[in-house]
């Protein structure tokens, strides 16, 4: 595709400079693409009403055409002039948890860019609670689609040079916010049905949902079941491959123990054959593991929200490091811990139970 001149804005997270926010709108009303941090990670935002102009996410990420996307918008009103009728549970969910990680599939309205839904009679919408992100789509004046800011199949990025790495020349603008803070996309909760079915999991847990929702489900493809080729995915992060370092990535799921053991083993006969490996292990277990190996923590097991908060950019210090073969720990998948699983089994190549 075309190179272009990214500029690129450092801005306050919690205060953010009006004029460079009202440049960076003036990109978005003219049809053009801008980076933006989240409380989730970076989002890739053009004018979600703009069909040309979502195209151009498609392009510039180089994404599936069927992989529907997100609409960012700043209030509840503008997220009522999107849906064909939202269910009254949504009001429910909205009052609760927006503006957060938490995006909500409804009916789509009629006006909505085909390019923005893959093609499905609904829509996700979400009100982010980033400071920079709220301030954009207010400035705007239209709701912004935004999946992650990455090149397709790559970690999601957390920080502003994780969009330069992979999209630096292929979109107008990236508004620097620093390090974003719950470091997983956003939790897709499908309420556009009888039962609400969670399609990706993310900042707000099922715990959380089913303290409300006492009849929400979790879809299959969470837990590892594949979509058809001819299935179209009703939520980002459904079929395709996703959040994939550069070198193969092996899960290892189980008992703890057996984990570490299993991973120190594997990792001493890739080591012997002269291969330089990364273990992405929790602080605790590091000490276990055969010298020689590049191993990186992911804070302490008792704690995931850490892990959540540094995987994708862990994954991409594996690239930085050049590791040809990755091992990873896996962790139980109850709480943020499922969304956590969930993104490594996208990532992982091959997955060993034990």
């Amino acid at each position: 595709m075309e190179t272009k001149t990214t500029l690129i804005w450092t801005v306050d997270k919690n205060n953010p400079d009006q004029n460079v926010i009202d440049r960076a709108a003036q990109i978005i009303k003219n049809g053009g693409l801008v980076a933006f941090p989240t409380e989730t990670v970076y989002g890739l935002g053009a004018n979600g009403l703009d069909g040309t102009a979502v195209a151009g996410i498609y392009r510039a990420k180089g994404r599936p055409s069927d992989n529907p996307l997100i609409l960012h918008v700043a209030d509840f009103a503008m997220a009522e002039t999107l849906s064909a009728g939202l269910p009254p549970v949504a009001g429910m969910l909205m009052d609760k948890f927006w503006p957060g990680p938490l995006t909500l599939v409804v009916p789509r309205a009629n006006h909505i860019p085909g390019q923005v839904t893959g093609g499905l009679d609904t829509v996700g919408i979400r009100m982010p609670s980033h400071p920079v992100a709220l301030a954009l789509i207010k400035a705007a004046g239209v709701p912004i689609a935004a999946p992650s800011a990455n090149r397709s199949g790559r970690p999601s990025p957390t920080r502003a040079a994780h969009v330069q790495a992979d999209l630096q020349g292929r979109i107008d603008a990236i508004l620097d916010g620093g390090p974003t803070g719950v470091g997983l996309e956003s939790t897709v909760l499908d309420v556009s049905g009888e039962q609400p079915v969670i399609l990706r999991p993310g900042g707000v847990t099922y715990e959380q949902l089913a303290d409300l929702l006492p009849r929400v489900t979790i879809d299959p493809s969470i837990l590892g079941k594949k979509l058809s080729r001819d299935q179209a995915p009703r939520s980002p992060g459904m079929k395709y491959t996703h959040y994939a370092p550069a070198a193969p990535l092996t899960l290892f799921e189980g008992e703890p123990a057996r984990v570490v053991q299993a991973i120190a083993r594997r990792a001493a006969e890739q080591l012997a054959r002269g291969k330089k490996v990364g273990i992405l292990a929790f602080e605790e277990n590091a000490p276990y593991y055969p010298q020689g190996a590049v191993i990186l923590t992911m804070g302490q097991q008792k704690n995931p929200a850490t892990a959540a908060n540094m995987l994708f950019a862990l994954l991409r210090q594996f690239d930085r490091l050049k590791v040809e073969v990755i091992l990873a720990e896996g962790l139980e998948p109850k709480g943020i811990g499922l969304a956590i699983m969930n993104r490594l089994r996208r990532a992982a190549g091959e997955i060993v139970q034990l």
